[in-house]
């Protein structure tokens, strides 16, 4: 295994703005603290918080380095205080609070994954933060059972496809809303029952008519805004409401007596901040319950496209053009 160096090259930003702030620049190479591990950077997945953070208003957490990247899959080359030396160089995949754009990134230990040979390093690093992220909200926060009908916005989306693809292996019948009828086609082609075009089409008539007017159990929102109260419409009685982003706006204006006389529940999360005492649970569960699809390769993300560490400007452009069918990698 080679030395690791004092340096390495990352990807940050002086000022906020777009893409074109993004610049690789030189750091020092991060030195893993207490149960956590050095991972050389073979991968990093591109996300949409990232994009937030780029455009200064999703500030990284206490303790988090300002280099964006919240995954990555790479080789363990360090090893912090009370980590199992049989952890040093396996192949891993993890969740970051950040740091992930750059040629080495620390990790809970708890928080990687081992990369099964079914995978490659790009696809292993477009796997945390959708994997983690669905399976917390639709399994712990919305309860998600056998047998029935989710609604997804932005099907395919890195979350989008993400659902699809968790959603036929539990046996749950997805419906996604997309951008254009070719997103729909792509959508359908990855799994989901039904592909809504919220463009041309009313998204709640169409989850009536698809659903004979029962509504479905469970809505995965990333809109917010004005899209709460329709959500709330295509929701059965005892339906659950899991907001995830809120790209559409940070307010909601919704009939109350609704929500109490049909008994709905709306929450909703944010991940990057929560302890890691949680993230590391998180990954047990998925472990547990999941990863086994992985090895078989029953679960694959579904990838776009992937960039050179220095074109990261170019991938959040492209993510930002929103003509992306699933996950945007940057290789390292």
């Amino acid at each position: 295994m080679a030395a690791v160096p004092e340096q390495m090259t990352a990807i940050d930003m002086e000022n906020p703005g777009g893409p074109e702030v993004l610049q690789p620049v030189t750091r020092l190479v991060p030195v893993p603290g207490p149960g956590e591990v050095l991972v050389k950077v073979a991968a990093a997945g591109v996300n949409r918080p990232d994009i937030i953070q780029r455009k200064g208003f999703y500030p990284p957490p206490p303790g988090a380095p300002s280099i964006p990247g919240l995954e990555i899959a790479g080789e363990v080359v360090g090893l912090g205080e009370g980590v199992d030396e049989a952890v040093m160089g396996q192949a891993v995949c993890a969740l970051v609070s950040g740091g992930g754009y750059a040629e080495y990134c620390t990790a809970p230990v708890v928080q990687c994954l081992s990369i099964p040979e079914t995978l490659s390093m790009q696809e292993a690093a477009a796997l945390p933060e959708t994997l983690f992220t669905v399976w917390h909200n639709l399994f712990e926060r919305a309860y998600a059972r056998r047998g029935e009908t989710v609604l997804v916005h932005g099907g395919t989306s890195g979350i989008g496809s993400m659902a699809i693809m968790l959603g036929n292996l539990f046996d749950l019948t997805v419906i996604v809303t997309c951008g254009s009828d070719e997103k729909c086609d792509a959508a359908k082609e990855i799994g989901a029952a039904h592909a809504i075009n919220y463009k041309s089409q009313d998204f709640v008539e169409e989850v009536k008519r698809i659903t004979s007017g029962e509504g479905v159990e469970i809505v995965i929102d990333m809109v917010a805004g004005d899209y709460v109260a329709r959500n709330l419409q295509c929701l059965k009685e005892d339906g659950r409401h899991v907001t995830i982003a809120v790209q559409g706006g940070l307010e909601a204006t919704i009939n109350m007596a609704q929500v109490m006389s049909r008994r709905l529940t709306l929450t909703g999360s944010t991940l990057r901040a929560r302890s890691v005492e949680f993230k590391g649970l998180l990954a047990d569960e998925i472990e547990r319950n999941a990863w086994a699809f992985v090895e078989q390769g029953k679960l694959r993300p579904v990838m776009d496209q992937s960039f050179p560490l220095a074109q990261a400007s170019a991938a959040h452009a492209r993510m930002e053009a929103g003509a992306h069918i699933g996950k945007i990698i940057l290789e390292i």
